[in-house]
């Protein structure tokens, strides 16, 4: 990934459905090292997995974000069947079963995720002198112009 900032307005085409999964971590009780440190290794294999498989997963892209307490990291996905067949693969299946044994419901350490699945032309993004970013590292990412001035526009049914 490069951080060439693209100088202008830029959006995406919003002519795919997609699916955006946000998956995180809540540190409940942060001296509880040995409960909460299994949960937070175990994501960076699924990433390098997902990424080094992108095109037969249908995983497009994500973005991470890190607190004090919580993590989250938003996931963008070609389709509900895609993200459910990874549920299923071996490195999260792994990772899923390691936590109900080691935390289950201790409550040092909490997990979560929602899932959001999205028609084409309900969505839309504005990038304004940024590099390639969330959608617009997820989707085509093209220079906004007459007739895609407005989210109003962009969010044009096709």
């Amino acid at each position: 990934m490069t951080n060439h900032i693209y100088t202008g307005r830029y959006t995406i085409e919003n002519t795919e459905d997609i699916v955006v999964f946000i998956i995180g971590m809540r540190v409940n009780k942060r001296l509880a090292i040995h409960k909460w440190l299994p949960v937070a290794t175990a994501m960076p294999g699924m990433i390098k997995e997902l990424y080094t498989h992108k095109e037969e997963l249908g995983f497009l892209s994500m973005e991470s974000y890190f607190g004090m307490k919580t993590t989250a990291i938003i996931q963008y996905w070609r389709s509900v069947e895609d993200l459910l067949a990874y549920a299923k693969n071996e490195k999260h299946l792994t990772a899923w079963k390691t936590f109900n044994r080691k935390v289950g419901n201790n409550d040092a350490v909490g997990i979560y995720h929602e899932t959001y699945q999205i028609s084409k032309g309900n969505y839309e993004a504005i990038y304004a002198n940024m590099p390639h970013y969330g959608l617009g590292k997820a989707l085509n990412h093209i220079p906004i112009t007459v007739d895609r001035d407005s989210a109003h526009k962009r969010l044009k049914k096709q």
